[in-house]
């Protein structure tokens, strides 16, 4: 886990926001993947990376917060 504290916190927040939500507009695209997700409709392979492709920034972010937490626990 050691790359996780490579990367500057700054930079994972960025990529959440920027390639996370990106396009913002007329909504982000997570936001469709996600719906798409619980309605059942996300079933081209396509949609599916363009959803893994959307969250890991968001996957990245969250496991640098768990780390950052449980270092400062001990």
């Amino acid at each position: 886990m050691s790359f996780l504290d490579k990367i500057p916190m700054q930079t994972t927040v960025i990529m959440a926001l920027f390639l996370g939500f990106a396009p913002f507009v007329p909504e982000p695209h997570i936001w469709s993947k996600i719906q798409m997700l619980i309605a059942g409709t996300l079933v081209k392979p396509i949609d599916m990376l363009d959803m893994v492709f959307h969250g890991a920034p968001w996957l990245l972010l969250f496991a640098k917060l768990a780390r950052l937490g449980s270092n400062r626990v001990q």
